[in-house]
Parts: C-alpha cells; structure tokens; sequence
C-alpha cells in the first residue's frame, strides 16, 4: 500500500536520489544536500509551529512503500510565496499599437516581471521515481497535499498556484531562457536553475530588465514554448486540471512553463472532503478504494483505500490494515474523499 506522510530526516538519502532523477527546473529539488536537508527540517519545524494563517511555512510530504519502507516520491507545498523573498513570474500581457493617421491598429503581446502571486498557497517540488511513477502513484501524492490543507485550512490561503516547468530538450536547454535569460544572465539554463535553488530569486530583480519584453522579439522557438509544459509534468497537469486548476496568464521566468491558479474552495478534493467517524471492521464486505486521511498534523498520513460509508455520512467503516497505515482507530476522525462524486458503499 502506498502512503503520503511528512517528510523526517532519515529521508534525506532517498528525497536526495528522487531529486538527481528530477527533470531541470523543477528547481527546490535540484539544491545541494545541505539545503534538502534545511527543507526537511523547516517543514518538520512548520509541523511544530502553532499557526492561526500562513506565512512563510514551508511542507515536505513523502510518497511511501507501506510494505519495503522505500520512499519513492516527494512533493511540496509553500503557504503563503513570496513573503520571504519575491516570487517572481511573468504576467502575459497584450499591448496596443496604433495610428490613427496611418490607420494601423497593432496588438503585441509582452511579458512583464512581477510578483502578483504573493500569498498564494503554493504546490511544488513533485517527482516521483521513474520506476514507480503511474497514475495511481502521482494522483495520491498529488492531491493528498490537498487533503492536508483541507484538515488544516487554517495554515494555507484561499488562491492557490503551481508552477510548472516549461519544455527542454535532452541537453536541459530551454527556448526561452536562451532566447531570453541567458542575455541576462550569462548563464545556462541548468546553471541558472540550481544558482537558483542555491541562492534564492532574490538576484532576479537585480539582472533581469522591469521594462516589458516584446514576444514578437523572440525566437520562434520561444514564443511556441510559452505556456507549454514539460512531458514530464503531464502527470501533476493533468491531475490539478482535473481537480479545477486552470492555466493563468502568468508563466516561469526561467522556462515558460504554465502558472496553474484556483480557489481551493472551488477544487474537487476539497468539495467532495467529508470529515467522518472511522469504525474499524477487520473485513470489508463491499467497498470502493477512495482517497483516506488522518487528521492529524505531524502523524499526516493519506492513501488510497477501500470504505463504506454510512447513509448520514457522520461514519465510514475501514479495514483493519488501512486503520494501521493512516495509524487511527475506531472514534477518531478520518478523511475521506468521495471519488468521481460516487458511492462509496454503504451500511446502515
């Protein structure tokens, strides 16, 4: 059974392998060990903290082997981006040219630096291994983020945003930055990325120019990579799609890549998030696999299993394993996400 819990120290090795098998820009996974080290530690801090809003708290949830114990995935979340240091984007903007004498009337397209996201609720930081990425794998780890900002809503924002890498190819170039940043810069792509990940975007503001850049300006290659995706972030698209996150006119200013937005309240996992009584039972008669929780904070634990629920939906029935892996028992409170808006199964 796979599980998603809080990531602990004695993670670092594995979330340290995921990171290497990673895909340029995907950028808080490409830092050095000592810093994946430092994100573990803020997240289990953040964990610890007593938080009436978001701030600057930072997440880390691992993807897990309920049976061999091997870590095979990682996922973040940010509550609040951009209070500690600027969370820069491009907002896709359209300006008018026109004479009137001339009887021209021209519309440009431009991208303008800003930081419009601040106090969004961020998701980033997803990748699972190779070997064991599927879409039960990447839907779990993607949407139990999700089910822990619906236990704790008192810790995330009401808009929420991913950012998601743009396309490069095998040699990790990408269109726009080399149409773009690397002027800049002086820099390649992957070098800017893990200069990044090291360093902060606070250096941002200082080299790249505020005056707006004319799309029609770059290269052909770059233009058509604007708003794209990475194939390897087909996965996570697909899923937030499905849950209600839209492409914004906002894009990454390293490669393109879209800027998804959405209300949480509006989001599938938060809609179809029934909070119930578990009675553990130590065989299921019937029942649908649907996304599971705990409600705890430290002791987060989310899978995929089977439960009946009742006819009032004040309580569900769970097997006796699945009790152990999101480590509850009977009367505690369990999460539970109505999958496709079906039944779950009931009893009376």
């Amino acid at each position: 059974m796979l599980i998603v819990r809080p990531s602990q120290p004695a993670d670092l090795a594995a979330i340290e392998l995921i990171a290497r098998q990673s895909p340029p820009g995907v950028t808080s996974l490409r830092a050095p060990r000592q810093l994946l080290a430092e994100h573990i530690d803020a997240s289990c801090a953040a964990l610890e903290e007593r938080v009436t809003c978001p701030g600057d708290q930072r997440y880390l949830l691992v993807l897990q082997d309920s049976h061999s114990q091997q870590v095979i995935g990682v996922a973040g979340m940010v509550a609040a981006a951009g209070l500690v240091e600027p969370f820069y984007n491009y907002r896709r903007e359209t300006l008018v040219h026109a004479s009137r004498p001339l009887g021209i009337h021209h519309q440009v397209e431009v991208l303008s630096l800003c930081h419009d996201l601040t106090g969004h609720s961020l998701l980033h930081a997803f990748s699972i291994l190779g070997s064991h990425l599927d879409l039960q794998s990447a839907d779990l780890l993607c949407r139990a983020r999700l089910l822990f900002a619906a236990a704790h809503p008192q810790r995330f924002a009401a808009d929420w945003a991913c950012e998601l890498i743009g396309p490069c190819d095998q040699h990790a170039r990408s269109p726009l930055w080399d149409s773009l940043g690397r002027h800049f810069f002086g820099l390649d792509y992957l070098q800017a990325e893990e200069y990044c990940a090291a360093k902060g975007r606070a250096f941002i503001a200082e080299l790249l120019p505020q005056h707006p850049i004319y799309v029609s300006l770059l290269t052909p290659a770059a233009q058509a990579a604007l708003g794209q995706s990475h194939p390897a972030a087909q996965w996570s698209r697909g899923i937030l799609e499905n849950e209600g996150f839209r492409v914004s006119r906002y894009v990454d200013i390293f490669d393109g890549g879209p800027v998804l937005q959405a209300r949480f309240a509006d989001l599938r996992t938060a809609r179809g998030c029934h909070r119930v009584t578990a009675r553990v039972v130590d065989k299921l008669a019937s029942g649908v696999p649907q996304l599971l929780a705990n409600a705890a904070l430290g002791g987060f634990r989310a899978t995929f299993a089977a439960a009946a629920l009742d006819s009032e939906q004040a309580e569900a029935m769970i097997e006796a394993d699945t009790a152990r892996v999101l480590q509850i028992a009977s009367g505690d409170s369990l999460l539970l996400v109505l999958e496709g808006g079906g039944d779950a199964g009931s009893f009376d």
